[in-house]
């Protein structure tokens, strides 16, 4: 049951909490800006913010502000804004093809990411004109359109769906593994595994635009369908029953799930568990509607995304985690806690 539910908020109130997620959100930025092996305090980043933007005049170290804006900010918001996209899509997939555990890799986008990364590093495709990131989004979709090949479309049917995903990452895994045992050398095969488990080590602002563009055209989509996705809960004869082109709707929100999770899976590597583990979450605070649903876990995921990136650099310092070890690490036993509560 709903603690909070999206029906009987009034919008005075979804606004209040939006708006307490941002300064929140803004708040673990800072704190992020500021971990390293140079400590930067809130202050000093808010005036290298307020600078920038005209807005102050303050003298800062020219030190702290290279830091600030060359490494620091862009890796937090990259963070957030994948945080936040995993979130929708782990929203929109669990919604689609009913299934609870659902998440953005579903659709094998993770397993097709990282046979083109392999194919990129290790083969040496493309001659050096060619990125580790865009090689990593081309096998993504290469794994999307071998899904949506077995599924006939989005008229497949969720369970054919959910196994062609199977069958797609097993296959790009088989792939990647034969590539990294037959031809790479010792120190690719441990660039290429720390990179798969995710890291935000190497995004700068050229990646933020990318990232920032799709989320927010990702988003608008899915709050644009957001009443068929309702609808979708009920399953494809209740939507079918209220207007709603079945069919066309699925295709969109899968394509349009599958760009974000490769857009993210590109620059990052594979993050489980905050798609599978926040729109549970959400879901229980804020009730099953879509429209405030889909805000909430962008909000909670990038939040969530943040923090962990903040662990990932401080728990082992100064050597950096995986992202994705240390999102496995809170998100199995977090997810274990839910199943728990909901076993009746």
């Amino acid at each position: 049951m709903a603690l909070f539910s999206g029906a009987a908020l009034k919008k005075t109130q979804l606004t209040i909490l939006f708006l307490l997620s941002l300064v929140l959100l803004a708040i673990v930025i800072a704190l992020s800006v500021g971990v390293g092996e140079l400590s930067i305090p809130i202050r000093t980043t808010f005036y290298a913010v307020t600078n920038k933007l005209g807005l102050t005049a303050e003298p800062l170290s020219r030190i702290h502000e290279t830091v600030i804006w060359d490494f620091r900010l862009s890796r937090a918001l990259v963070a957030a804004c994948s945080g936040a996209g995993l979130a929708i899509c782990g929203a929109v997939l669990q919604s689609l093809l009913k299934n609870a555990l659902a998440e953005p890799y579903v659709l094998g986008v993770s397993a097709g990411a990282s046979t083109g990364a392999v194919t990129i590093v290790v083969l040496g495709v493309g001659s050096g004109a060619v990125s580790l990131s865009f090689g990593a989004f081309v096998g993504a979709f290469a794994a999307f359109a071998f899904v949506a090949l077995l599924t006939n479309g989005a008229r497949g049917g969720n369970e054919r769906t959910i196994l062609a995903g199977v069958a797609a990452s097993q296959l790009f895994n088989a792939i990647t593994a034969w590539t990294i045992s037959t031809s790479a050398s010792a120190q690719q095969a441990r660039d290429v595994m720390f990179w798969l488990l995710g890291s935000f080590s190497g995004v700068r602002w050229p990646e933020l635009q990318l990232i920032a563009v799709v989320i927010l055209i990702g988003l608008a989509i899915c709050l644009y369908h957001a009443k068929a996705l309702d609808a979708f809960t009920f399953g494809d004869d209740a939507a079918a029953s209220l207007g709603i082109p079945v069919g066309y709707v699925r295709l969109i929100l899968f394509a349009t799930t599958a760009l974000i999770a490769a857009t993210i899976v590109s620059m990052a590597g594979s993050i489980g568990f905050v798609g599978l583990v926040v729109p549970h979450v959400m879901r229980y605070l804020f009730g099953p509607l879509h429209r405030t649903l889909l805000v909430a876990c962008a909000m909670m995921g990038a939040i969530l995304m943040v923090l962990t990136d903040i662990a990932a650099r401080t728990v082992i310092a100064p050597q950096s985690l995986p992202v994705g070890v240390v999102t496995a690490l809170i998100g199995v036993p977090f997810f274990a806690v839910i199943l728990y509560r909901s076993r009746k």
